[in-house]
């Protein structure tokens, strides 16, 4: 699998949702010569991931975002450009972007699923919302959303989202093998726990943690792929340019077959006790 970094930026403008399609596919194909079968991106890295200030209505304060800013239009023809190249390439690709609710209200802030055909196949929508994506941006999401690819089970989660063990074992009731974490975080290492949160979840679960991070200026955290036992499988460069990291999962590893086949049948017998009581 591959994750793209070094993608996205907080200005939404069609020249920028163009540009981000543009290194998207750059990405894709060079997941794709690297045996990829599955490229991961971060939050917004089609839409761009709009700033709170930038979009508020009211330039002097917080307010109600104003989305006629976002150029809807455009991106809706970058994503066919994206999910066409998918299809050519025989990859399936998960990208951060803002979507538009059917009919009036706010939009989401979602992970489209693009199969290896080109076919955009489902959507997850981000469920626990900031403060201030609640009270001035998105409306939330309803359900997980898991992706199954070659038998590898993946769970989506957005950002925030990654501060909830309950949000990741409930995909692992679900039988995933791994959970994508797609953030627009632009904090550094030292100022941030993501990645430390990576190495622990993929344990929790007795599987992997992919880590889709921008990356984007020098220093921020880096994107990567987390295995059980707190071990990183593949990092990018903290250098803020645009590149693929690639990593392959493999059940087999003794770390995660000893976790899969003693730790979860753990879990899962002591919760099925728990119900039934």
């Amino acid at each position: 699998m591959a994750v793209g970094q070094g993608i996205g930026s907080e200005r939404p403008s069609a020249q920028a949702v163009r540009d981000n399609a543009t290194a998207i596919c750059e990405v894709m194909r060079e997941a794709h010569q690297a045996g990829a079968r599955l490229v991961v991106f971060t939050e917004g890295a089609l839409s761009t991931y709009p700033g709170k200030r930038m979009m508020s209505s009211d330039p002097a304060r917080l307010a109600e975002a104003d989305w006629s800013r976002m150029p809807w239009d455009v991106l809706a023809v970058e994503v066919e450009r994206v999910a066409e190249l998918a299809g050519e390439l025989g990859v399936w690709v998960v990208v951060g972007s803002v979507w538009p609710a059917d009919g009036a209200g706010r939009p989401f802030n979602s992970l489209l699923v693009i199969d290896d055909t080109g076919v955009v196949v489902d959507r997850y929508d981000k469920r626990y919302l900031s403060r201030t994506e609640a009270d001035f941006m998105y409306q939330p999401g309803a359900a997980p959303v898991v992706v199954d690819v070659d038998g590898f089970r993946f769970g989506l989660l957005l950002c925030i989202e990654a501060l909830l063990p309950d949000a990741v074992i409930e995909y692992e009731t679900l039988g995933v093998d791994a959970v994508v974490i797609s953030t627009f975080t632009a904090a550094t290492p030292q100022q941030s726990q993501d990645d430390q949160r990576a190495l622990a979840h993929a344990t929790m679960i007795d599987g992997w943690t992919i880590l889709a991070a921008p990356g984007t200026a020098p220093g921020h955290m880096p994107s990567a792929v987390a295995a059980a036992g707190f071990t990183w499988l593949a990092q990018g460069r903290p250098d803020g340019t645009v590149q693929t990291v690639i990593a392959d999962l493999d059940r087999d590893e003794p770390r995660i077959r000893f976790g899969r086949e003693r730790g979860r049948t753990w879990r899962e017998l002591h919760r099925a006790s728990a119900a039934s009581r």
